[in-house]
């Protein structure tokens, strides 16, 4: 019994954490300072983003200040699990660009012991929950909002306004393509 019970208490517990919320509100900054926290603990940290993700770097994860932290951009959800061996900690930005495959591999990975810390967009452009997002957020443990600053007032910003034409789901772009606003006044901008 004793045995067992000894078994129990060192087998690794894994668990997801979501870092979600607007743009230019703070989430990739988030999700690095996580994981050099991680490193500095002596865990073995894995990194991935969406290959489709180039603004910043084409292999590191960078936050709009500059910050950054080497990570495997990968094609697909999928190829998360075939590049996640010993690890402790895997950490996956940009989630809401994966199929909803994502969910799965994080449970999977979670399931398996290894701490998962996801940062994603909740909405897009249009307000609406983006892509896998919704079921992430369900199956962690642990929920972050961020928020930014609308630029309009200065209140607490949670939407990712357009401020170009394209009604592309998918358009990767920075502040001459978004800005954060409140919802007051993305409301206004969007009804005119």
């Amino acid at each position: 019994m004793f045995l067992e019970n000894l078994k129990r208490e060192q087998k690794r517990k894994g668990w997801i954490e979501v870092i979600c919320g607007s743009m230019f509100s703070g989430k990739t900054e988030e999700l690095i300072r996580r994981l050099k926290r991680a490193k500095y603990a002596k865990q073995k940290v894995e990194i991935f983003k969406p290959s489709v993700d180039v603004r910043y770097d084409e292999e590191s994860v960078v936050s709009h200040d500059a910050n950054a932290i080497l990570s495997t951009p990968v094609n697909s959800a999928q190829s998360i699990l075939l590049l996640t061996g010993e690890v402790d900690v895997v950490g996956i930005d940009e989630a809401q660009f994966f199929d909803n495959g994502i969910v799965e591999v994080c449970n999977a990975l979670a399931n398996r012991g290894v701490r998962v810390i996801v940062a994603g967009l909740d909405m897009d452009f249009l307000g609406n929950p983006f892509g896998p997002m919704p079921g992430l957020i369900c199956s962690a443990e642990y929920v972050t909002k961020v928020h930014a600053v609308c630029v309009c007032c200065g209140n607490l910003a949670n939407f990712s306004h357009r401020k170009t034409a394209d009604k592309s789901l998918v358009v990767l772009g920075e502040t001459e393509s978004y800005e954060p606003l409140c919802r007051d006044c993305f409301v206004e901008a969007n009804n005119n």
